[in-house]
């Protein structure tokens, strides 16, 4: 697999960006999230690029080794991450992509594909649905989400993450690959903090609690054909907040469900995900 890595300055911030598979095929943009970096999806991303896939893989501002931004309000997505990536893929003359979001990155890709039709032939949502199918979701979803509210206490949450070598972090995010290799990207000056403080831009306790939320990220209507896939052994997410995200997309709408797999469907089972993209985009 051929990568490259380019380091582009965009939206404010350098962005580490990982590059794969020439500069021939279609194009798709693949969004990680919390608490990794874009080599969360290195295992598909071989796949991809052997079904003839360029594969552009960031790490998204304040992980890895893109820059922080300056403050909370520099992860709020609307001024963040969704201008970082039509950047992005505008200095890599990238005219027409697929995009794919996992974890916070789902709801990023669900605003880029709402707002950039013309940019982005498709969506695929793992494991997050839209922001008002997650709301809709009920007493099920609130209590799988008990980790948003402690990541809103700034300090006491960063406390919690490195008492005892890192030992909750160690216990409830077990799944997320090398553990170790994430505890140092998160143990580097700042970088804990920046990965919360997407949270605290974007899920604070007043916006959540807004019906509907008002000024938040990923509300509106996507129109492009979009992919839903959630994992048996999700442990944060229910499976109805994915289901009922068809509600909100006037396109051809597609419902996958992978069985024996964590939160992390693309550690655990690579070729599913893999071959669930690549019949998504043929298809589109």
């Amino acid at each position: 697999m051929e990568t490259r890595t380019h380091r582009l300055y965009a939206n404010g911030l350098n962005h580490h960006v990982r590059d794969s598979g020439g500069d021939a095929g279609p194009v798709a943009l693949l969004l990680h999230g919390f608490p990794d970096t874009g080599a969360v999806w290195d295992r598909v991303t071989r796949r991809l690029t052997e079904a003839g896939f360029r594969i552009i893989a960031p790490d998204m501002r304040g992980f890895g080794e893109s820059d922080m931004a300056g403050g909370k309000a520099g992860y709020d997505i609307n001024a963040g991450a969704i201008p970082d990536s039509v950047e992005i893929l505008r200095q890599l003359g990238v005219e027409a992509a697929h995009v794919v979001g996992h974890d916070f990155g789902a709801p990023v890709a669900w605003g880029l594909a709402a707002r950039y039709p013309s940019l982005f032939r498709s969506l695929t949502a793992v494991s997050v649905g839209h922001a008002r199918a997650y709301l809709r979701a009920g007493p099920a979803q609130m209590a799988r989400s008990w980790y948003v509210v402690m990541h809103q206490m700034r300090g006491l949450c960063e406390a919690l993450y490195r008492a005892g070598d890192w030992r909750l972090l160690r216990r409830h995010w077990s799944s997320a690959g090398d553990v170790d290799a994430v505890i140092a990207n998160l143990s580097r000056p700042g970088r804990l903090a920046a990965a919360l403080d997407w949270y605290r831009a974007n899920l604070s306790l007043a916006r959540m609690l807004r019906q509907p939320p008002m000024g938040a990220f990923g509300e509106e209507i996507v129109r492009a054909p979009t992919l839903g896939l959630w994992s048996d052994g999700e442990a944060y997410l229910t499976e109805k907040q994915m289901r009922l995200s068809e509600d909100y997309v006037e396109a051809p709408w597609r419902y996958c469900r992978i069985d024996g797999a964590s939160h992390w469907i693309q550690l655990d089972a690579p070729d599913a995900l893999a071959g669930a993209l690549i019949a998504h985009w043929r298809a589109a």
